[in-house]
This record gives C-alpha cells, structure tokens and sequence, in this order.
C-alpha cells in the first residue's frame, strides 16, 4: 500500500507494449464507489470478498498486462495463474516518508483507510512482507524511487522469465 504500484504500471506502459488496469479500479468501477467507502460501509471482508471477485475475472479475460493490484490482493488464491508476480519492495517508513512528501499527501493518506493508524499499518506491513517474498517471481527495491531505473529492471526480469 503506498509504495507506488500504479505509478510504476503506468510508467511501464509508456515503456512497452503492455496494457496496464488496477484492480482497486476495476472493484470502485463495479461497486460505484470509492475504496475507503467500501470499507467504512461494508468492512473489510466485504471487500476481500470483492477482491476474489477480481481475480478470479483478470485469470479468465486479462492477457499480457500489467494488473496494479492493492496491498492484500496477494492473499487471492488464484495469483500465479494470473500472471507474473512482481513485488515492489521498500521499508515501511520511506512508504510513509514519500506519502507525506507527495503533492497531494493528504488525499493519499485519506483514500487509504489502513493508513489511519500507522502503528496498525506498519504491523500489517511487517506481516505482510515475508508473504509478499513467498508470492514473488520477482522482487524490485523501489526505495529509491528513480521511476526510469525500476522501469528498466523490471522489464529485464520480466525478459528472463
């Protein structure tokens, strides 16, 4: 959450022949409202729910795209029928660092309802690690946040693959 999964698949786009969607889009598109309205409304698992929904709709009709996809999509049980899984890695507070450095930081911050209580949020991060590296075909240091760098690398990877 936050480390910048739609910026580097839009970034990647622009550099290949790929076809980029966010699955957060695709669930805000069906349920016609916003993520942090889906939570406050039907609660998490409501939206977990959604998110299996999700997948199990990209591994039938999405070929050769990038699929951005949000924090906890990792958990479906369908992930590596889907496609490639690439893991953008950095420390949770260069996360928190570049969301508060952001423009817009305080829209970031608010459209992410996990983010309200950044002890909780750094707990679910160090949870989630070890399984983001379990999941992973591929693993990108994105800490440093040169976009054109984590663009060419992952293209690389993504080759030898």
């Amino acid at each position: 959450m936050g480390v910048g999964k739609g910026t580097v698949a839009r970034a990647l786009v622009k550099h290949s022949d790929y076809f980029a969607i966010d699955t957060d889009d695709l669930i805000e598109s069906i349920e016609n409202k916003k993520i942090k309205k889906i939570f406050e409304d039907q609660g998490e698992a409501y939206f977990r729910t959604l998110e299996k929904k999700c997948a199990l709709w990209c591994e039938k009709n999405i070929k050769n795209t990038i699929i951005s996809t949000g924090g906890g999509f990792y958990k479906q049980k369908n992930i590596k029928q889907i496609g490639t899984i690439i893991y953008l890695q950095s420390p949770f507070h260069r996360i928190i660092e570049a969301l508060r450095q952001a423009p817009n930081s305080k829209k970031k911050f608010k459209k992410r309802p996990l983010l309200n209580n950044l002890n909780e949020a750094e707990k679910l991060y160090n949870l989630r690690v070890q399984e983001y590296e379990k999941v992973a075909d591929i693993i990108v240091d994105v800490s440093h946040w040169d976009i054109d760098v984590i663009v060419k690398e992952i293209l690389q990877k993504v080759k030898k693959i």
